[in-house]
């Protein structure tokens, strides 16, 4: 069952268990990552970013087209992959065969380095991810206005004298809001800077303690606490939600893990989406 949950003034509605289900709802932005089942409520999301098609991250695609399609609602956006678009194409066509129906979506294959507009204020850009089929990252770019560099120390009365003279004192810029990682290894956060400065990041930890070793979950394509540990420098966001964890574990077994082996700067910002 999905969870609600508020970070750094955002609502987040979230399911994650690693190799079951994963599904990051932004209601605001009417914007969700990957949808692992068709829960009806994510029908509400126009937009959805797939990291990967995995069937935990992937299946509930034709539930969702269907149900916007059956509401009258405008045909949803899905952002996938460069590649990926081909199969998804045809998983599509083949529900359309079998359900009789057109079922409308737009299809946007994206790479890392390209990004497309999310409303006035906001765009998606991919980020590399490393995982055993192809798959990609997404950060959430808000455009906000910030003071230009060259009066950042000029003072209040050269600001306000600047803006008399009809001058433009503000400059555009687009912050790193929200970063999801997907499905990947620990380099995702080693080499995206967006996701190690975004106000929010939202990242897998699948695994958490010695059950599964640091080689074995690298080997699949997934993070383990121990290297956030040990690179809790990298962390600069605001907040992190810590998602995709294994159901081999209770959720307070997770929880303790995280209070023991993170430092205490970094564990004071990390939420766990457990069960």
């Amino acid at each position: 069952m999905a969870k609600t949950l508020t970070l750094d003034g955002t609502d987040i509605r979230a399911v994650s268990v690693a190799g079951m289900e994963t599904c990051i709802e932004i209601p605001s932005l009417k914007v969700c990552f990957d949808i692992g089942h068709g829960h009806r409520s994510t029908a509400r999301n126009h937009t959805v970013l797939f990291t990967h098609a995995h069937i935990d991250h992937m299946g509930g695609i034709g539930h969702h087209a269907a149900t916007r399609s059956l509401l009258s609602m405008s045909p949803p956006t899905y952002v996938v992959p460069r590649g990926v678009e081909v199969g998804v194409n045809r998983l599509l066509d083949a529900f359309r065969a079998l359900d009789g129906s057109e079922i409308p979506v737009n299809i946007c294959p994206l790479n890392p380095g390209e990004s497309m507009p999310l409303g006035a204020r906001w765009s998606v850009r991919p980020l590399p991810s490393f995982h055993p089929v192809v798959s990609q990252g997404y950060a959430l770019m808000e455009r906000r206005k910030r003071l230009r560099p060259a009066l950042k120390d000029a003072g209040r009365e050269a600001i306000r004298e600047a803006a008399l003279r009809g001058e433009s004192i503000n400059e555009e810029h687009e912050h790193p809001r929200i970063v999801f990682s997907g499905d990947t290894t620990i380099e995702f956060i080693e080499q995206n800077e967006l996701a190690q400065v975004a106000d929010i990041l939202i990242m897998e930890v699948t695994f958490v303690d010695d059950r599964v070793s640091v080689e074995s979950a690298r080997k699949n394509g997934h993070v383990h606490l121990d290297e956030i540990a040990c690179r809790a420098d990298l962390f600069r966001n605001k907040a992190i939600l810590f998602t995709h964890l294994s159901a081999r574990y209770r959720e307070h077994e997770a929880v303790a893990a995280i209070n023991e082996k993170l430092p205490p700067a970094l564990r004071s910002r990390v939420t766990l989406l457990g069960f």
